[in-house]
């Protein structure tokens, strides 16, 4: 992607803003944003808004005086063509009105360049380790793992298309009370099943996988000398599988146990003695978090020698760096928020600056089945799992709906609307505007050929509302980057669908008019372009027929 239009503008807002005498830009005030109605432009800035208390003028006063200087601004940049208006409106919004001009020109970019147009340098390489999922492998992934996986995965996605080089982890957390518990209960349900009465613990794990797994060791009549070990093997293997079915790959699969075996915890936690950062108190060994913007110090081994969960999360994260990875991403659950201060105190500690260290908390997903949700215990195994989801909807409903809202937000995932083939489902509305389009042009009379396409003629409301809906496709890959959520490509791809949905309703695209025909194969060749990409990025297909 070339530099876009808001990049474009900037430096003309800020030639803008030193013309009233402010002394300094605002850079921190200063962006442009979509407008929602056509009818207030295609840009926007709040930026008056911003400065009324500092300039002590009204934002309207504010925005028709800048207004100004950006038109006078504008008439000596090569954009001057490109944008028709600036208008001072509203509350003291400044809204730039672009030409069909500009438009045209980013559409015939788009399909001169095919798949590519997507494609930016903004990342430079730039090495990035996404984490996500990483969930215990005491059972089977609940919808929960399945929407950070959506996330997780659609989200390195992005950031590969923008130019980062991205590896995907998964942390495993193979060792500890967790993991004892497994072997436990797998031990327990063996008994049973050899008709010996066993007491099973409330903590236990209850599903019924560990019947499965207790039944595979009594039916081969294996010689297990360690159940944990053998459950981990096996539910490993379950959950690899299950994240195959849904389209992710995991680029390493990172071993606690591995981890600590290596010495790695102990060089850590040497590494931060030697800094000063650790010090011990009633037997127990405290990092000094506090220092590093955390509310408490934080004990990192117990008055008993064992290590606790802050321990190998130091060493880790200082692998992570040591493996010349400079951002990384941390994709949690909920229950981990208060965890992230005292994990950015840990990277500072380590000499790292904190903010090359993101973490994105993903809210929970509930299910629906006949208007009534399905209540979840991991620990009973009374709950759904990304097996299940996939199994009744498929893999292209559940990657899409699991990223249909902002992670920040509670997910509730309607199971019968996946599954209809109508407008109310979003992904059959976007597919189906995919597969439309496909079938027009494989069976049009009239090839595209860009030497004969005269995009001019495009000039109808809905054309124009087309066109400006391809061209946002840069800008909402941007956002996604910005806000690390991927959740305003779904949105993004419902509006262009609707969009075409309405263009095609109202207007013919083979008609009398060859010259006019072949305009319209190249908008909607355009339309599908960004359909077609951005259900790639979400890693949802794109069919030729419906």
């Amino acid at each position: 992607m070339k530099k876009n239009i808001q990049e474009s503008l900037i430096p003309i807002i800020k030639d803008a803003l030193r013309g009233l005498g402010l002394g300094r830009t605002y850079d921190e005030f200063l962006c442009l944003d979509l407008t929602q109605d056509s009818r207030f432009g295609d840009l926007s800035t709040n930026i008056a808004l911003r400065l009324s208390k500092a300039m002590a003028k009204s934002p309207f006063e504010i925005a028709a005086a800048l207004a100004d200087n950006i038109k006078k601004c504008l008439e000596r940049s090569a954009l001057k063509d490109y944008i028709r208006e600036v208008k001072a409106e509203g509350a003291g919004f400044i809204n730039f009105y672009l030409s069909n001009e500009y438009f045209y020109g980013e559409l015939h970019n788009v399909i001169s360049k095919g798949k590519s147009f997507i494609k930016s340098n903004a990342g430079k390489g730039r090495r990035v380790l996404i984490e996500f999922v990483s969930a215990n492998p005491t059972g089977p992934l609940s919808v929960a793992h399945a929407r950070q996986a959506a996330v997780g995965d659609t989200l390195a996605n992005i950031l590969d298309c923008l130019g980062f080089s991205v590896k995907r982890e998964y942390y495993l957390n193979d060792e500890g009370n967790q993991i004892n518990i497994l072997g436990n209960s797998i031990e327990l349900r063996l008994k049973e099943l050899s008709g010996e009465k066993a007491e099973f613990p409330e903590d236990h794990y209850q599903g019924d996988y560990i019947y499965d797994i207790a039944k595979e060791i009594k039916e081969r009549k294996a010689r297990v000398k360690d159940f944990s070990s053998y459950g981990v093997k096996h539910i490993l293997h379950i959950i690899k599988n299950e994240l195959d079915d849904f389209g992710v790959k995991f680029d390493y699969w990172y071993s606690q146990k591995k981890l600590r075996e290596s010495g790695k915890i102990n060089r850590a936690l040497d590494f931060l003695k030697k800094k000063g950062f650790i010090y011990e108190q009633d037997g127990a060994l405290w990092f000094k978090s506090i220092q590093f913007g955390d509310d408490k110090d934080r004990v990192v081994i117990k008055s008993d020698g064992s290590y606790t969960y802050l321990a190998p999360d130091i060493a880790y994260h200082q692998d992570k760096f040591r493996r010349d990875f400079s951002w990384l991403i941390n994709l949690w659950g909920p229950d981990h928020h208060g965890y992230i201060n005292r994990l950015k105190a840990a990277v500072a500690a380590l000499g790292k600056n904190p903010d090359s260290l993101s973490i994105i908390i993903v809210q929970l997903a509930s299910i629906f089945r006949e208007g009534k949700p399905i209540q979840m215990s991991t620990r009973r195994g009374q709950y759904i799992t990304l097996r299940e989801v996939l199994n009744e909807v498929g893999l292209d409903a559940s990657r899409f709906f699991f990223l249909m809202r902002r992670t920040s937000s509670h997910l509730d995932f309607d199971l019968e609307i996946a599954k209809k083939q109508t407008s109310e489902n979003p992904v059959y509305y976007v597919q189906y505007a995919h597969a439309r389009i496909s079938s027009i042009l494989s069976n049009s009379p009239i090839k595209l050929r860009f030497k004969d396409i005269d995009l001019t003629l495009l000039k109808e409301k809905e054309e124009i509302e087309l066109i400006k809906k391809i061209c946002q496709f840069s800008y909402i890959l941007n956002i996604c980057f910005a806000t690390l959520d991927p959740y305003m490509l779904t949105v993004y791809l419902q509006e262009l669908a609707e969009t075409f949905h309405k263009f095609y309703d109202k207007h013919r695209v083979l008609g009398q008019d060859n010259k006019l025909t072949r305009a319209r194969l190249a908008l909607i060749e355009g339309v599908r372009l960004a359909v077609s990409s951005g259900l790639e990025l979400l890693g949802v297909s794109r069919p030729q027929k419906m």
